[in-house]
C-alpha cells in the first residue's frame, strides 16, 4: 500500500510534549538539581556497574526499592509503585482511572502531560482555570466535584511552571468531598518540605506522586515512586509496562534513597540560591517575579520570547519559554542553579533589561524631535 490508515481521531489536535533540547553553557530550564551526584555516590555506582547482569531482564516490580521506599514512609510495599519517571506513573494513572467517558480534572496553567495523556486517552478533559496569583479557584473546584461525576484529579503541589502551594486544607476538603482519585504530584516536595503523606490512612482516594529526578539528581536515569492505597496501587498494576525500570536505575534510585541525607546540604544550598534568584529578579526594573516553593521561578517580562532568545543567543543561559502559553502570556521559567549560575543569569537579564530600556526611551526622544521638527 502507498498509504497508511490515520490514527485516532482523538490525536488529530494533539500536540506532543516539547522538552526543547537545546545545549547552553548554562542549563536552567529543567527543574533539575544543577549538581551531578556526589563523587562517592558515583565510585559506588561505578562498582555497581560491572555486577549487573545485563542480559537479565529487572525485577519487574522493583522490589527492593518498593520496600525501603515504604519502610521511609512508614507504609507497606503494598502502597508502592515504581515508574519509568514520574511521565509513565501519570500515564498509568490515566489509563487505569481516565479513558472514554471518564472525567480527568485539572488546573491550568500547570504540568502540562497531565491533559496531554487524558486527551491521548479520550478521557474528558475539564479544566478549572487558576487565579490571577496562580491560586485554585477554590469555589469553581467544589462546585465541579459536587456534580459527582469526576473519576480524577491531579494537583501539582508545588505546581509546575508557578511554584504555587496549595493550602493543605483545600487538599483536605477535595478529598472529603469526592471519591475521585486526588493525585497530589509531590515531585517538588524536597524543596517545599510540604507532603500529604499524614493523610493518606484516611483517605483511600489520596495518592502520592514523587520523583529522583529533581533533588536527587537522577533526572538521566528516569525513576519516580507513586504512594497510594493497596488497591489503587493493585490496579495500576494492570496497565502498567512490564520491566519498564532497568535494572540500573533500580540500583541506583536504591543508593539514591539509602543515602538522602547526602543531598541536604545541596538542597538547602538551593534554598538559598533560589532566594537570590527572586531578590535578584525582584530588584531588575521591568521584571515580575512570582515567589516559589520549588526549586525554579516564574518571572514575567515584556517580550518574554526575545528575551529568551536574547539569554540563549548572547549570554548561552537557556532557560524555558511559558510566553505562549494560556495564563502565563509573557512569563519565562528559571530553574534555581548552582551560585554561580544563578549570578551569570542575573547579571545577563540585566544587561538584556538595561539595553532594552536605552532603546525604548531612544525610541521616544527620537519620536519627540521628530514631532517637534514637524
Amino acid at each position: 500500500m502507498d498509504r497508511v490508515r490515520p490514527p485516532r481521531e482523538a490525536l488529530r489536535d494533539l500536540a506532543p510534549y516539547d522538552a526543547k533540547h537545546v545545549d547552553a553553557e548554562v542549563m536552567l530550564a529543567s527543574n533539575e538539581n544543577p549538581l551531578n551526584l556526589p563523587g562517592e555516590l558515583l565510585d559506588r555506582l561505578e562498582e555497581l556497574v560491572v555486577r549487573i547482569p545485563y542480559n537479565r531482564y529487572p525485577d519487574p516490580m522493583a522490589t527492593r526499592l518498593r520496600e525501603e521506599i515504604a519502610e521511609a514512609n512508614g507504609l507497606e510495599p503494598g502502597n508502592v509503585l515504581v515508574g519509568n519517571g514520574g511521565d509513565e506513573l501519570i500515564m498509568d494513572l490515566v489509563l487505569a482511572w481516565g479513558g472514554p467517558g471518564r472525567v480527568v480534572l485539572d488546573f491550568p496553567p500547570t504540568f502540562v502531560m497531565y491533559s496531554i495523556d487524558a486527551k491521548a486517552t479520550d478521557s474528558t478533559l475539564v479544566q478549572i482555570p487558576r487565579k490571577p496569583d496562580f491560586s485554585i479557584d477554590e469555589d469553581a473546584l467544589m462546585a465541579r466535584l459536587a456534580r459527582g461525576d469526576v473519576d480524577l484529579v491531579f494537583i501539582a503541589n508545588p505546581n509546575n511552571p508557578t511554584g504555587t502551594l496549595a493550602p493543605e486544607t483545600l487538599l483536605i476538603d477535595v478529598l472529603n468531598a469526592t471519591d475521585a482519585l486526588v493525585v497530589v504530584d509531590e515531585a517538588y516536595f524536597e524543596f517545599s518540605r510540604h507532603t500529604m503523606r499524614p493523610h493518606m490512612s484516611r483517605h483511600a482516594n489520596l495518592a502520592i506522586l514523587r520523583t529522583f529526578s529533581k533533588a536527587f539528581s537522577l533526572a538521566a536515569l528516569r525513576a519516580g515512586y507513586l504512594l497510594a492505597h493497596e488497591d489503587v496501587i493493585a490496579e495500576l498494576t494492570k496497565v502498567r509496562q512490564p520491566y519498564s525500570v532497568n535494572r540500573f536505575t533500580q540500583a541506583a534510585a536504591r543508593l539514591v534513597f539509602r543515602e538522602r541525607p547526602v543531598f541536604e546540604a545541596a538542597i538547602s544550598q538551593l534554598l538559598r540560591n533560589r532566594d537570590m534568584l527572586v531578590h535578584g529578579l525582584s530588584e531588575i526594573e521591568g521584571v515580575e517575579v512570582f515567589s516559589s516553593e520549588a526549586n525554579f521561578v516564574l518571572f514575567r517580562v515584556e517580550h518574554a520570547s526575545a528575551v529568551w532568545r536574547d539569554l540563549l543567543k548572547e549570554h548561552s543561559v537557556l532557560v524555558r519559554d511559558f510566553s505562549r502559553t494560556p495564563g502565563l502570556e509573557d512569563c519565562l521559567r528559571v530553574s534555581v542553579g548552582t551560585e554561580e549560575e544563578v549570578r551569570r543569569f542575573l547579571a545577563a537579564m540585566d544587561e538584556i533589561m538595561a539595553r532594552r530600556r536605552a532603546s525604548a526611551h531612544f525610541g521616544v526622544a527620537a519620536q519627540a524631535a521628530r514631532h517637534d521638527e514637524g
